[in-house]
């Protein structure tokens, strides 16, 4: 079997796989941020990362697998400030920001399980790490290349520059970022360059979420959390940082820079980004009013949706495509992977029951023989090839009329040798289902799970009511009466059901 090959980011080539301490890997991947629920585009990097998991434990490694959960920090957006997402979501809903919080982690935590993704094996929380990040911040100042405005602290990206290449990730040129970036931004007073980015942020009297620093009261840049938590439980430098494409630059970039300063060497050794979501050739953005939240993914209750598709099926989708390729949503493309992965589970089905018997004196197709093993050989070199998903579910396509045609009669078991006849037992189960991850539909339908989908639904058609969008309020409804479940209104203002 040939080595592990993964695309570097940061070199932009693929590179041979080599651990940093043999048989382990770190690998750190950025997590959501729980300021809402999740939605389409948050299911790429997730999957993708869950099958790299899958594959790497696969090939024998001891992976630490650590995905942080973002619940408080300034949040700096390319080309100008923007405020505590949580803090501002938190008051819109009239909630504590912590319950906000643990309601969206909840709801992200139910989704992914849904999807079937392993849980990783730490998944630390930005405000269960402030400690660790005001110490970065001070080893950064310490340094030179961070500095204090009114109660703010602020990296000093043209200091950096210097001696270090910042855009070294995203390919970006600082000159052409100084000349571009002119306009007056929010706070620009306290900065000494437009490009600089905030370490630490003052919080003002209305702040709910707030913590004592050696600058006074405030809150954490975005960037310093993923350093900071990566460096606690990874070390210094790790294996392997992921994330989506829209991380690069601004935030993986000031990661780099923020790190190559605190520790002196590049954080991670090897970058890998999934590419985006498009929806019908579109980038989807709330700009765009085509953001699909995954519980309406589920239950079809979005505009541009037809109709509710599976877990199961969005992860198809998602892994039909190379993750660094743009995959591109519409209904056709859902209700088509549908069908491929029905066609896949059945050809599974089909092969587990089947039983190898050898005939005396009859010959194996050798023809035959040979092309199921290369189809099988195929799938190790595929994954091994910058974990190309899509070439691996191209080729059980390939063997799934094989497996029918054994069933049908018109290719007999014994035309195939009894090793190869395993091996393609073996590939199935291994592949399908312990590396894509992918199962079927029932054993995502227990009643507790029903349940809380039944309770998240009662939930939107709660708020939906209280926004006065009676429309999504009575789709709601129709759509779970459709399939035999009934609500009813209480006259406490609560809301209960019946299975019909």
């Amino acid at each position: 079997m040939s080595e592990l090959k993964i695309y570097n980011s940061l070199q932009r080539q693929k590179e041979v796989f080599t651990s940093l301490y043999p048989g382990h890997v770190g690998m750190y991947v950025c997590g959501p941020t729980v300021s809402g629920e999740s939605h389409l585009g948050h299911a790429r990097p997730y999957i993708t990362f869950d099958v790299v998991y899958r594959y790497l434990q696969f090939l024998g490694y001891k992976v630490r697998y650590v995905r942080n959960i973002t619940d408080a920090g300034h949040f700096e957006e390319e080309g100008r400030e923007a405020e505590d997402k949580i803090a501002k979501r938190a008051q819109l809903e009239k909630l504590e920001p912590m319950e906000l919080v643990q309601k969206y982690t909840n709801l992200f935590h139910w989704a992914f399980n849904q999807f079937n993704c392993l849980e990783p094996s730490i998944e630390p929380t930005a405000t269960g790490h402030i400690i660790e990040q005001i110490e970065m911040i001070k080893t950064i100042m310490e340094k030179g290349y961070a500095y204090e405005k009114n109660g703010s602290v602020y990296f000093d990206v043209k200091k950096y520059a210097e001696t270090h290449e910042y855009g070294i990730l995203s390919g970006r040129v600082l000159e052409d970022m100084l000349e571009t970036s002119n306009r007056e931004l929010e706070g620009q007073d306290e900065k000494i360059n437009n490009v600089d980015f905030a370490l630490w942020k003052k919080a003002p009297p209305e702040h709910i979420m707030r913590w004592p620093s050696p600058w006074g009261e405030g809150f954490p840049g975005w960037h310093i959390e993923c350093s900071a938590m990566s460096n606690k439980y990874l070390g210094k430098q790790f294996d392997i940082h992921g994330g989506g494409m829209d991380l690069q630059f601004p935030h993986h970039e000031c990661e780099i820079a923020q790190s190559q300063v605190a520790h002196g060497n590049m954080m991670a050794r090897y970058w890998m980004h999934n590419n985006m979501i498009t929806i019908n050739g579109r980038k989807m953005g709330k700009a765009y009013n085509n953001t699909i939240k995954l519980t309406e993914l589920f239950t079809g209750n979005h505009h541009l949706l037809e109709r509710g598709y599976s877990p199961m099926t969005i992860r198809f989708f998602v892994l039909q495509t190379h993750y660094r390729s743009t995959l591109d949503f519409s209904n056709e493309a859902l209700q088509a992977a549908e069908k491929g992965l029905h066609r896949l589970w059945s050809a599974y089905e089909v092969l587990q029951k089947l039983t190898y018997a050898p005939l005396d004196g009859q010959p194996v197709n050798e023809e035959l023989d040979k092309q199921v093993r290369d189809w099988c050989h195929e799938c190790h070199e595929f994954l091994n090839d910058d974990f190309n998903t899509a070439k691996v579910l191209a080729n059980l396509f390939e063997l799934a009329p094989v497996i029918n045609s054994i069933k049908g009669g018109q290719v007999k078991i014994h035309e195939l040798s009894e090793e190869t006849f395993q091996l393609l037992q073996k590939t199935w189960t291994t592949f399908l289902i312990e590396i894509l991850g992918l199962q079927p539909e029932t054993l995502n339908t227990d009643n507790s799970k029903l349940d809380g989908v039944i309770q998240l639904l009662m939930e939107m058609r709660k708020e939906a009511k209280s926004r006065k969008d009676y429309a999504a309020s009575d789709k709601i409804r129709n759509q779970l009466l459709s399939v035999g479940i009934q609500l009813k209104d209480e006259k406490d203002g609560s809301m209960t059901y019946s299975i019909q």
